[in-house]
């Protein structure tokens, strides 16, 4: 089971300096992969939980791609509705390019009503919107041609992953249940128990990928590092389960109870090597 790491991109913690010791951090010690979240328009509600400076995810991987060589780079997750398809199939295609072939396309709906009004964008149809922006993106990603809107399109450059960057799906309503079996190369779950897998999750997956016909998608969960102890038995069983990817997430949750970069990488550190 690989592991990741959750790099904090908002708060006043989110500077570029602190981006590259990050990189270095990632690269260093070992992880296989980094990942950052998306919000667009930071409303009250949002800033409560994620306050600014908030950093657009596909600048910032964008430019940890160009001071990184090895670790693989990713959004935890990308809120689909929030931009148009064609564009966001583009942006993350010529990521992929740009990093050479690096790139983990974490996808979700969201939760934030003010941020989708804000943004313009029916909050009740961010399922449909997301299912039927996945379907464009992955289009885009493999054909030289694309219609959409009454127009076709040149979607080109493609992504440099065959057949395209894997795709995690995020969420665990039966919604998002039936998209990571219909468009997902791995469930990315946030903050559930190995438990609530066994019991329930991953049976509801595995249901979910047989009435679509696709085998059953990767899993590769997001937890949070808040005790360490806990975190070691539960990575424990995510690897029984199959995982394999496992994402750590140091924020605590609120801003209150954030702690430095240093604070973090150290205790990311000692985490891994307790493995």
């Amino acid at each position: 089971m690989e592991l990741g790491i959750n790099i904090p991109n908002f708060g006043t913690a989110a500077t570029p300096e602190a981006f590259a010791g990050w990189a270095r951090f990632a690269e260093d010690t070992g992880f296989g992969f980094a990942m950052i979240s998306d919000h667009v328009a930071v409303t009250p509600d949002v800033a409560a939980q994620y306050p600014g400076p908030f950093y657009d995810p596909f600048t910032t991987l964008a430019w940890l791609a160009g001071i990184t060589t090895r670790v693989r780079l990713g959004t935890t997750v990308t809120i689909l509705p929030y931009r148009h398809p064609l564009q966001t199939a583009r942006v993350t295609a010529n990521l992929d390019r740009l990093s050479g072939g690096r790139l983990i396309f974490g996808v979700g709906v969201g939760w934030a009503r003010r941020e989708y009004a804000a943004l313009g964008v029916p909050f009740e149809r961010r399922g449909a919107l997301t299912d039927e922006y996945l379907d464009v993106i992955l289009s885009s990603w493999t054909r030289d041609a694309v219609s959409y809107g009454g127009e076709t399109v040149d979607p080109r450059p493609h992504p440099v992953q065959e057949p395209h960057p894997p795709v995690w799906v995020g969420g665990q309503a039966p919604g998002a249940l039936r998209r990571v079996a219909r468009f997902g190369d791995a469930w990315h779950p946030i903050n559930v128990t190995p438990a609530w897998l066994r019991e329930k999750g991953l049976p509801a997956l595995r249901a979910a990928a047989e009435e679509a016909g696709r085998p059953v998608p990767a899993l590769a969960p997001r937890i949070r590092l808040d005790d360490p102890d806990l975190a070691r038995r539960e990575a424990e069983e995510f690897a029984e389960l199959g995982a394999t990817h496992l994402l750590l997430d140091t924020y605590p949750g609120t801003p209150e109870a954030a702690r430095t970069p240093e604070e973090d990488q150290r205790r990311l550190a000692a985490f891994r090597k307790s493995l």
